[in-house]
């Protein structure tokens, strides 16, 4: 099947079935060989997905009547064909060809003049992208935008900004296989231009490569993880051979980069989804590591452990995703304002749960991928609020020691946005 049919499809699929792009864009490149078709298709689906707003828009003014019910694949296909003629090189006499021809293969017989008539107008226009309001000039929801310019209000555009810009690839050098500098001279023997990040494991390629021209990456000298996540296990820092919970541990770099610190510790890694589970399995068998993996419920760690509390926890908890938008584009039309509310309270329940499984004198670090103060610092300061034998430990790494916890927005030293307080139980 024709590639742009292909990138409709995703596009189809995250924006009217509600399904992620990392879910619903592999299942598509399955139908590639080729891996330059495969890179195209990532491009075009990850660029719709970035420039939704403006894109639908252009593409709205130039039809009379929207698509509606089985026709909506062809008004993201029209946003496939638009992306193309403003975003890609490939030649405009091309790209409308292709996207019509697409629609044939697709079964709309009847929209193909539709879909030419529709690029060949916007072609001719050569209309800028329109940035008539907040949404259209950011091409981000209003009500996300509302949230950071409370959250940020000095430095919300460019935190916007930051989560558009192409993420860096990022590695985890295995310290129980090499050094980092010992990584760094093998990478640069390879001409694999490379740096050493803040965190003591993390590299920072100049310019993102195919994992397996990576040395030894197969055979688990290095894995593929963002600087900012790296955080997690040092922050934890886990030692000997105690009791370490990795509660939400799927896909399981975390819990892989915990046994490569403290290769003796008995690591439990549970998750909600069977799914995601099998991916923390691959990662370990990868590594050659071992944890014990529990499909179960962090919030209800009672039903499926008869064990002894453990010595540390590292709760990465559910939420918004909103400091890794320039990873998973999609996130931006996938979330809803009130989802916000309704994670707050989950984090709040696990949070509660954990703690009552960490042992006294044990650390717990409080993780989330979001840059919203209702699932980081505010959520923190409630839970210090009504738990007694709470301590806060600040964080080495944060700008201001006073603050509840580390907030790091997209971008900062080329990591994605994390948050993270670490917490001693008394």
């Amino acid at each position: 099947m024709n590639l742009r049919a292909l990138a409709a499809k995703v596009v189809f699929q995250v924006l009217e079935k509600g399904i992620s792009l990392s879910v619903a864009l592999p299942e598509q490149q399955k139908n590639l060989d080729n891996g330059k078709d495969k890179a195209l298709l990532a491009e075009l689906c990850y660029g719709v997905m970035r420039y939704l707003p403006q894109l639908d828009k252009q593409v709205s003014d130039c039809m009379s009547k929207q698509m509606k019910g089985k026709q909506r694949i062809v008004h993201q296909l029209l946003l496939v064909g638009c992306y193309q003629l403003y975003f890609t090189r490939i030649p405009s006499h091309a790209a409308i060809s292709e996207t019509a021809e697409a629609c044939r293969q697709l079964k709309f017989e009847g929209l193909v003049k539709v879909v030419n008539g529709v690029l060949r107008n916007i072609q001719r226009q050569e209309k800028p992208l329109s940035t008539d309001n907040d949404t259209l000039a950011y091409n981000t929801p209003a009500w996300i935008i509302k949230r950071l310019k409370e959250a940020y209000p000095d430095n919300w555009q460019n935190v916007i900004e930051q989560s558009h810009e192409r993420p860096p690839m990022w590695l985890r050098n295995n310290q129980q296989s090499q050094t980092r500098e010992t990584y760094l001279q093998a990478l640069a023997g390879l001409d694999i231009e490379a740096e050493a990040g803040n965190s003591p494991d993390s590299i920072l390629l100049s310019s993102p490569r195919d994992v397996m021209q990576l040395p030894g990456f197969e055979t688990g000298a290095a894995s593929v993880q963002d600087g900012a996540a790296q955080w997690a296990a040092t922050l934890l820092a886990p030692q000997g051979s105690e009791l370490v919970l990795d509660a939400c541990a799927a896909p399981g770099g975390k819990s892989c980069h915990l046994l490569e610190l403290a290769p003796e510790i008995k690591l439990v890694a549970v998750d909600f989804d069977a799914k995601r589970l099998e991916r923390v399995q691959q990662n370990l068998d990868r590594l050659s590591l071992n944890a014990e993996l529990v499909h179960g419920d962090a919030a209800d760690i009672d039903s499926w452990w008869q064990g002894d509390k453990f010595d540390r926890i590292l709760l990465d908890a559910p939420c918004s995703a909103t400091g890794v938008i320039r990873r998973h584009p999609d996130i931006k039309w996938l979330r809803k304002n009130n989802d916000i509310e309704e994670l707050a309270q989950l984090q709040s329940k696990i949070f509660d749960h954990c703690w009552k499984w960490l042992k006294p004198g044990g650390t717990l670090l409080y993780a989330t991928c979001s840059i919203l103060p209702q699932e980081n610092k505010d959520q923190v300061s409630a839970f210090l609020a009504r738990t007694p034998d709470a301590t806060l430990v600040p964080i080495e790494e944060q700008a201001n020691p006073s603050d509840i916890g580390w907030q790091i927005v997209p971008g900062q030293n080329s990591m994605d946005g994390f948050y993270y307080a670490r917490l001693v139980k008394d």
